[in-house]
């Protein structure tokens, strides 16, 4: 069972990664992006908070997607070649991802006031990344959490 999440995180990294691109490139050539359910796709692309620090927000979304995508499929095969606190920054990552994917839906919704649907895919698909890897870490996270609390 957990060899098997362990490919579908792969897989919708590999679909995050898919969408990333589809958004990059459209907006490199500027094309319009065609919103699948009738959303504002355009507007809150080329909006003033569509990059960090410079960097266009799908460029970080692709590489995240990436090194997910090659790093779970890497754990899968090679499970023993890793070492003891690599899952560990597996989840650290994804619940930094997590994060930023919520204060990005959150800026669509209230700053913004428009809806990308491709932009919320990708958030859905970051979403259950997390989850997935909560219940993959399950046993190491209660080992974790009791550690900390007294």
């Amino acid at each position: 069972m957990e060899g098997a999440l362990k490919l579908i995180i792969a897989a919708l990294a590999f679909v995050g990664f898919l969408i990333a691109g589809y958004i990059h490139v459209t907006k490199k050539n500027a094309s319009p992006l065609v919103c699948p359910l009738e959303g504002s796709c355009d507007a809150v692309i080329h909006s003033d908070q569509s990059s960090l620090f410079g960097i266009p927000v799908e460029l970080l979304g692709s590489a995240y997607y990436a090194l997910m995508a090659v790093v779970y499929v890497f754990f899968f095969l090679f499970p023993s070649m890793l070492h003891e606190w690599f899952p560990y920054s597996l989840l650290v990552v994804t619940a930094l991802a997590f994060i930023f994917s919520l204060y990005l839906t959150a800026v669509q919704a209230f700053v913004l006031k428009h809806w990308c649907t491709w932009c919320l895919f990708s958030a859905s698909i970051c979403v259950m990344m997390f989850l997935i890897t909560i219940i993959v870490m399950k046993g190491e996270l209660i080992t974790i959490l009791g550690a900390l609390l007294p």
